[in-house]
Formats: structure tokens, C-alpha cells, sequence
């Protein structure tokens, strides 16, 4: 089993965006059974909440649902229960770093780094902008699958 986990500041907009983008690629193809992919936040602040309503909408425009979803935090275990850790900017992985003990396996990676134009996910919470964040999402989301599949 692929075993990956998105991770963002809050867990309420952009690594559930992605968990759930992810996990309707990989429905369209069939291979559930072959992943595990759910996501986490690196701080306490959004602890238990659902996805935050825009980014919800936003998904749903695009026929993808997120029910079910409550924030949680990275743990340090996370490193050795995962395969893929991948935070949306610098400063998730900073402290997902800092989480996570550093990163001996590897584990750790951004997001856009598997497309051809790597650069932070845009962050909703801040502009306002969920199309953006979305089309970072979907094109970061497929060029992870596209890589994991190819490895």
C-alpha cells in the first residue's frame, strides 16, 4: 500500500483540497485499494474543524466531495507511518522538519516540486483566490500520482 499524507498549516484548506483531490484521481482509476491518503496540519489552530466551507464549495464545483474531514495534526510517527509527506510551502516543511525529527528517508517534499514549475500552493486563507489554489492542487495532485506510478 502507497501510503500518503498532505500536510498544510491549518488542515482546512489546501492539504484537504488536496487529500481529496488525490483520492478522486486515484478513484478514477481504479487503484484504492492500493493508497492510503489522508491529510494533516503542522499547527493546533484548526484542530477538529471540517474543511473550510470555500475550499469545500470549490471541490464540490468540481464533483469531488469531503465529508467527514476533522483537522488534525502531524505527529512525529507520522515519518514512519507514511510513505509521502507533502506539505504545501516552505514554511510547512520547515516544520514539518521540525515535526517530524528532519528527514533521513527522504520523505518529505513539496507538493508542486513533481510538476514543472515547483513554487508554493497559493494559500486561500490568505488571497482569497480557491481557483489558484486549485489549479495548483489538481496539477500538483496529478503529477504526484503520475509520479508515484512511474516509480
Amino acid at each position: 500500500m502507497i501510503k500518503v499524507l498532505f500536510i498544510c498549516h491549518g488542515n482546512i484548506c489546501r492539504s484537504p483540497m488536496a487529500e481529496f483531490v488525490m483520492k478522486d484521481l486515484v478513484g478514477k482509476r481504479g487503484l484504492e485499494a492500493k493508497f492510503k491518503i489522508a491529510s494533516a496540519a503542522t499547527s493546533t489552530e484548526e484542530i477538529g474543524n471540517p474543511v473550510y466551507p470555500p475550499a469545500r464549495r470549490k471541490l464540490a464545483e468540481h464533483g469531488i466531495g469531503c465529508e467527514g474531514h476533522a483537522a488534525r495534526q502531524l505527529r512525529r510517527s507520522d515519518y514512519h507511518d507514511w510513505d509521502y509527506l507533502v506539505g504545501m510551502d516552505g514554511a510547512n516543511l520547515r516544520n514539518m522538519n521540525r515535526i517530524c525529527g528532519g528527514d533521513p528517508q527522504k520523505k518529505l517534499s513539496l507538493l508542486l516540486d513533481y510538476t514543472g514549475r515547483p513554487r508554493d500552493v497559493a494559500d486561500p486563507w490568505y488571497t482569497g483566490d480557491f481557483d489558484q489554489t486549485w489549479e495548483d492542487v489538481n496539477a500538483g495532485c496529478r503529477a504526484l500520482l503520475d509520479y508515484i506510478l512511474n516509480q
